[in-house]
């Protein structure tokens, strides 16, 4: 067996740090975002919210489109997780179950986060490219796990449209969440869309 130089041994902690500052930034960043919104959130403001220096934050992103661009990149990631960890082993066919977790990460902090960010790609020229690349493909990972959910034939008239069409809505109702919490009326929303994708989409 090899002897392991100091410079080999000092380089994975240093991987490690630099990995757990990174994380740490974005996690600041969807937070900020969610908050504070875009014309609050600047780069000093997020790494005194990680506990880092602006240099250490400027060194893993060095600009501040570079960190949002970043942050979402990492909300969507994280909406992918766990859309997914809720059904590990499938939906079983329990298509209210899927509409509803659908329409709960459009309602949560990592979709607020997502919004402050696509409001503010509408002004800004250099970041509203890259948010737009990125929430396209968002958009498709989103559907792709939808579709295999629910249990969709995607073959079948009609078929995809009607799972982007609860896409849609699910967006839908996390924009009306940003004013008001009505739980009632959503769940009311939620059970109409699950009994509507039983008639359209079939066993």
């Amino acid at each position: 067996m090899g002897v392991v130089s100091p410079v080999d041994r000092d380089r994975a902690p240093k991987q490690d740090r630099s990995r757990a500052t990174r994380q740490r930034l974005l996690e600041a960043a969807v937070a900020c975002l969610a908050e504070h919104g875009w014309a609050g959130s600047t780069v000093s403001v997020v790494a005194e919210r990680a506990g880092v220096s602006r240099g250490a934050a400027q060194h893993h992103f060095p600009t501040r489109e570079d960190l949002f661009t970043a942050a979402v990149e990492y909300v969507a990631e994280e909406r992918s997780l766990a859309l997914r960890a809720l059904f590990p082993q499938g939906a079983a066919g329990d298509r209210r179950a899927v509409v509803s977790a659908l329409v709960d990460l459009y309602t949560g902090p990592l979709f607020r986060a997502a919004l402050h960010l696509w409001v503010a790609a509408s002004n800004e020229e250099q970041l509203r490219s890259r948010v737009t690349e990125l929430e396209a493909r968002v958009g498709r990972e989103t559907h792709r796990i939808a579709v295999d959910l629910l249990g969709a034939d995607e073959s079948g008239p009609g078929v995809r449209e009607t799972v982007q069409g609860l896409l849609d809505m699910a967006r839908g109702l996390g924009l009306a969440n940003l004013l008001t919490d009505d739980g009632p009326r959503r769940d009311r929303v939620v059970a109409q869309w699950a009994a509507l994708l039983e008639q359209s989409l079939g066993r």
